[in-house]
């Protein structure tokens, strides 16, 4: 039975309940109802927290109101897509709670978790329930019910989470998405597993180990990079490459192979390529034993080690200079967000003054975009997140810089593109540069070419693991194993909408020669729209195509 939380226990739980939900993001992420390859719930949230991981091992809180401000503050620097930020939100109530407070008993912690609810619903514009909102609310309201009846910590928590995961089964049946796939709200799940790592310290549980990749396990906060040295890469080599199929032969072989070979194996094939992910140290061999079922389409290789070592350079060069903020030498600049060096070159083409690498594939945090907004030489910054999982993260902005930081709600990049066209260079009236950017959202629409990731029955569609998809406003267009079919059907829809503009933004996937074979898909069947074809470099999507 415990009775108070002090500021080092409360430092411990919040590093155990970051090891529990990084030891089972993937299981999290797995409950994304959409199969896109994308920055998936239990990833956000685990590098979120991840943050405050980092800087609760630097200090050593005297206070639980000390330590609860470290993790506040840390999360909302850290915080990555939608359910970062709201997990980010949910913290800091709850350390307004704590304030000044040297130790919490039952009451004091439950009402503060009920703080840290009233924080996230006031911050989303338009809350939903049946997700981790709801979990947290009734969770909360259960932990006060559960305090004010008897002192005890462990059990306020423990019922807690017994009522968060009542309400989490019930998000199926509140929400009609979730209903439709048939899996609980990630992010519910998130923040229970969170909660189960809290109080599974309180107990003494032993803390789970995590993956290289997740929460630092060694103290000091280092860098993921730190806590193994270059001689423990076993396999140097991350070699990828796309084989054009030309014969039968079984690619179940050349996975059997490829297993024997290295590690972190992804091997996808349809009927005209075989794409393969493999870490190995004889990539001149695995090369060699894939051409035996066809010609390359694209090959990289990359030297894991080297690599390693120029991280831990940079970072050390980097680390003295800190964080800079640029000072205002014109009133209004902008700052996009996107992936893909041909679409951060079309932004710095339309005037944009900073780019932030991130997108689907891997959502920036909320110090990445700040570090981002405070390079721009203006008083008032204008952010492009192109993305509905960034947004939030960008909005956390304005608190964190004497900049003023206005975020337009772009949530693709042709949606960004279309507001930066829009943008009158001699205008330096905030509310009126806001109202064209923002208006221009709406005169594009846009489409997107992808895989699917795992396997899924969504929205009436049966997807297979591997399956090309074709995605129209963020909702589900078309999935086939014939990536020109989607093409063709998005090109007739771009018909039936008389669309007069088409850009088609091609992936690093994507050779020159395949990106002309696509644009003559979309010449032939809308020959009086004006096309443009450039390469994007964007990861995971072959094809991004906007229709105006």
């Amino acid at each position: 039975m415990k009775e108070q939380i002090s500021g080092a226990l409360f430092k411990q739980m919040v590093l155990h309940g970051a090891a529990v939900i990084t030891a089972q993001k993937q299981a999290i992420n797995d409950l994304n109802v959409f199969p896109v390859p994308d920055g998936d719930t239990g990833t956000n949230m685990s590098m979120t927290i991840g943050t405050a991981v980092a800087e609760l091992r630097r200090t050593t809180p005297a206070t639980v109101d000390k330590a609860a401000s470290v993790t506040a503050s840390a999360l909302l620097q850290g915080a990555r897509g939608n359910s970062g930020v709201i997990l980010s939100l949910l913290f800091r109530g709850l350390s307004r709670g704590l304030k000044g407070l040297e130790s919490a008993d039952a009451a004091a912690f439950a009402a503060a978790m009920q703080e840290g609810v009233s924080s996230a619903y006031k911050a989303v514009m338009k809350p939903a329930e049946g997700t981790v909102l709801t979990v947290s609310r009734l969770a909360a309201k259960r932990a006060v019910e559960v305090a004010a009846q008897e002192n005890d910590i462990e059990k306020v928590l423990e019922e807690a989470i017994r009522e968060g995961y009542a309400a989490l089964a019930q998000t199926i049946e509140m929400n009609p998405v979730l209903k439709k796939a048939g899996v609980v709200d990630a992010g519910g799940k998130g923040y229970l597993l969170i909660l189960e790592g809290m109080l599974a310290e309180m107990r003494g549980e032993p803390m789970p180990e995590v993956a290289e990749d997740g929460t630092p396990a060694s103290d000091g906060g280092e860098s993921p990079f730190d806590k193994f040295d270059t001689a423990d890469i076993k396999f140097q080599y991350c070699t990828e490459f796309i084989v054009q199929r030309e014969n039968d032969k079984d690619p179940e072989q050349l996975r059997a192979w490829l297993a024997g070979m290295g590690d972190s194996l992804v091997l996808v094939d349809d009927e005209e390529i075989i794409k393969v992910h493999v870490h190995t140290n004889h990539p001149g061999e695995v090369l060699e034993k894939a051409l035996t079922y066809g010609s390359f389409r694209t090959t990289k290789i990359e030297n894991m080690k080297l690599q390693h070592s120029q991280i831990l350079q940079s970072e050390e060069e980097s680390a003295p200079a800190g964080h800079t903020v640029a000072p205002a030498e014109k009133a209004v600049g902008f700052l996009a967000i996107c992936a893909g060096e041909g679409l951060a070159d079309v932004f710095r083409d339309l005037g944009v003054d900073q780019v932030v690498s991130g997108g689907q594939t891997m959502n920036p945090s909320t110090e990445s975009i700040l570090e981002g907004v405070d390079k721009v030489p203006a008083q008032t910054v204008f952010v492009l997140p192109n993305n509905s999982n960034i947004i939030m993260a960008a909005q956390q902005c304005d608190a964190l810089t004497e900049k003023h930081v206005v975020v337009i709600p772009s949530k693709t990049v042709p949606q960004g593109i279309a507001a930066m066209m829009n943008v009158d260079a001699d205008c330096e009236d905030e509310e009126a540069i806001a109202a064209a950017l923002t208006e221009a959202l709406s005169t594009v629409t846009t489409a997107q070419v992808t895989y699917a990731a795992r396997n899924s029955d969504f929205d009436g569609f049966e997807i297979h693991e591997g399956d090309y998809l074709a995605l129209q406003e963020g909702k589900l267009f078309g999935t086939d194993t014939d990536i020109n079919v989607l093409l063709e059907q998005l090109a007739r829809e771009a018909a039936q909408r008389e669309a007069e503009f088409i850009s088609l933004y091609y992936g690093e996937d994507v050779t020159e020669e395949e990106a002309q074979a696509a644009a003559e898909v979309f010449e032939t069947i809308c020959p009086d729209a004006e096309l443009t074809v450039l390469r994007g470099g964007q990861p995971v999507y072959y094809y991004i195509v906007s229709m105006e």
